[in-house]
């Protein structure tokens, strides 16, 4: 192995979103930093399983389906 090279590994502390804190190695930050995470394994959905919802902004929601209500509604007349 290539001296100087490599980037320095060193214990960092890493905050999860529930505020549970755990040692690990990284090459991240700098020795004794803390990570704090956004998304972790015990809140995002695609581990926990929970399901999407769908957040209405604006009304962007309301507008299409105010739209699209009668949508159809003339070939179900003739």
């Amino acid at each position: 192995m290539k001296k100087d090279i490599h980037p320095q590994y060193h214990e960092i502390t890493v905050t999860m979103t529930d505020g549970t804190k755990f040692q690990t190695r990284s090459t991240w930050g700098k020795p004794g930093d803390t990570l704090q995470l956004d998304v972790d394994p015990k809140s995002h959905p695609a581990w926990t399983g929970a399901t999407h919802r769908l957040l209405d902004t604006a009304g962007q929601i309301s507008k299409f389906n105010k739209r699209f209500s009668n949508f159809g509604s003339k070939a179900e007349e003739q």
